[in-house]
């Protein structure tokens, strides 16, 4: 019982005595709790929103000043016709679009109802039931605080670009981030470091192989493996779950082969700076893969967390992907929509990968 005992005290003390592990044991679960603390959360503190009056009358002012008195709802421009709803929701511009109907006040006083349209951004159903809650409970109050009944104002729903209000089209973007995410940078930081844990990597080094070309032999089928799934998961979410591609198909593949570069930079990174398979596992799934799911917008809006973690999500690129492939996927958006994620997925790719073989040959030598 006593060498039992000694036996995993030396053990204890063997993974306190491990910086890397040790870091890695105590520091997820403070990660984990801070993230899904902070992270986790259904409400929405900005609602970007655009204001479509066809009435233009004392009521629809005051209903105006209303929603935007709330600090919930943020002024992002009066639209002129209805053509520029949809441009403006696959720009990104506006979260809602409130539409009044013509006569707005004259229909509300004579007839004792009338007509306002919330069109919201269905490509994040969740949001999109929030926000037109959020909106509807702002005119009741206004309504009764002006003496009209609370039935006064019909307010008529509508989710662009997903009217049935499917999750599915809001889990197949992420999903694709997080499959990419799997293969790519995990995969290949954890077969890389299996190389260096069983002492093969010695033997390609002294190979007529330069180490950019085991580099890139090692990255190549993990990039060719995550590409088919782009166009596997792309084919089911058309065919089994009807989830539309509106957009350029090229363009889509374009910018997953460009996050799947990030992706495998980021894997070589890990395997540059861990020993063993089991270390670039753990650093993998706590420093990508979870980001990836609570802090990238794929469950919780960006918008409804605390500033730390919504600057800490500039640097995630799962967050600039998602935004990429709902705006290709589900609003038809094109290049000119979406280049500045473009650019920002570019740089990252052009640094991360940098810096990752910079790393990996000083580590070689």
């Amino acid at each position: 019982m006593r060498r039992f005992i000694g036996f995993v005290r030396k053990e204890f003390f063997h993974i306190i005595r491990d910086r890397r592990t040790a870091a890695i044991l105590f520091g997820m679960p403070i990660l984990q709790l801070l993230l899904f603390g902070f992270a986790i959360s259904n409400e929405i503190s900005e609602v970007r929103t655009g204001i479509l009056d066809l009435s233009h009358d004392v009521v629809t002012e005051e209903l105006t000043n209303r929603i935007f008195s709330s600090n919930t709802f943020l002024p992002a421009g009066n639209l002129s016709s209805e053509k520029e709803i949809e441009d403006s929701f696959a720009s990104g511009r506006v979260t809602e679009v409130i539409v009044f109907e013509p006569h707005f006040a004259q229909r509300l006083q004579h007839d004792g109802i009338a007509r306002l349209q919330v069109i919201t951004d269905g490509s994040d159903p969740n949001v999109s039931r929030i926000v037109t809650g959020y909106t509807a409970s702002v005119v009741r109050d206004f309504l009764r605080e002006k003496g009209f009944s609370s039935s006064g104002v019909e307010a008529v729903p509508l989710m662009m670009f997903n009217p049935g209000l499917k999750s599915v089209f809001l889990f197949v973007p992420g999903l694709m981030a997080m499959i990419l995410m799997l293969v790519s940078a995990l995969m290949t930081s954890i077969s890389i470091t299996r190389e260096k844990e069983n002492g093969t990597m010695e033997l390609l080094l002294v190979s007529s192989l330069k180490p950019l070309q085991v580099i890139v032999g090692k990255v190549v089928p993990y990039l060719v493996l995550s590409f088919v799934n782009v166009i596997t998961v792309v084919t089911l979410a058309f065919f089994v779950f009807g989830v539309p591609c509106r957009g350029s198909i090229p363009l889509l593949l374009f910018e997953s082969l460009l996050f799947i570069m990030t992706a495998l930079s980021l894997g070589i990174l890990i395997s540059t700076i861990t020993s063993s398979q089991q270390v670039a596992m753990m650093v993998a799934l706590a420093g990508l893969l979870l980001p990836t799911v609570l802090l990238s917008g794929f469950i919780f809006p960006v918008a409804s967390m605390p500033w730390p973690l919504q600057a800490i999500s500039y640097i995630i690129p799962a967050r600039w992907y998602l935004v990429v492939v709902r705006g290709i996927m589900l609003k038809g958006a094109g290049i000119a929509a979406l280049w500045r994620e473009t650019i920002v997925l570019c740089i990252m790719t052009l640094l991360f990968m940098t810096i990752s073989v910079r790393k990996f040959s000083e580590r070689l030598q």
